[in-house]
């Protein structure tokens, strides 16, 4: 429950920096995201690649466990 009190006081304290009437920081907002989405993109697609890398792995290893079984239950 706390988590979400805090959730919301958190979203409410952004759309009001946001806003102009607000705190008035949507250029340095704007400047920030700017900034921070090539590197944002950067590291998703880091991520990405281990997540397939680990995903390539796990079939490779599902493959081999399936040839074991077969070949255990052939003999």
């Amino acid at each position: 429950m706390l988590a979400i009190v805090l959730a919301v006081i958190l979203l409410a304290f952004a759309v009001v920096a946001w806003l102009p009437g607000g705190f008035g920081w949507s250029a340095e907002i704007i400047a920030f995201l700017k900034g921070f989405c090539p590197f944002l993109a950067f590291f998703l697609a880091i991520v990405c690649i281990f997540v397939g890398i680990a995903d390539i792995k796990d079939k490779q290893e599902a493959r081999k466990e399936e040839e074991e079984t077969e070949k255990e239950q052939n003999t």
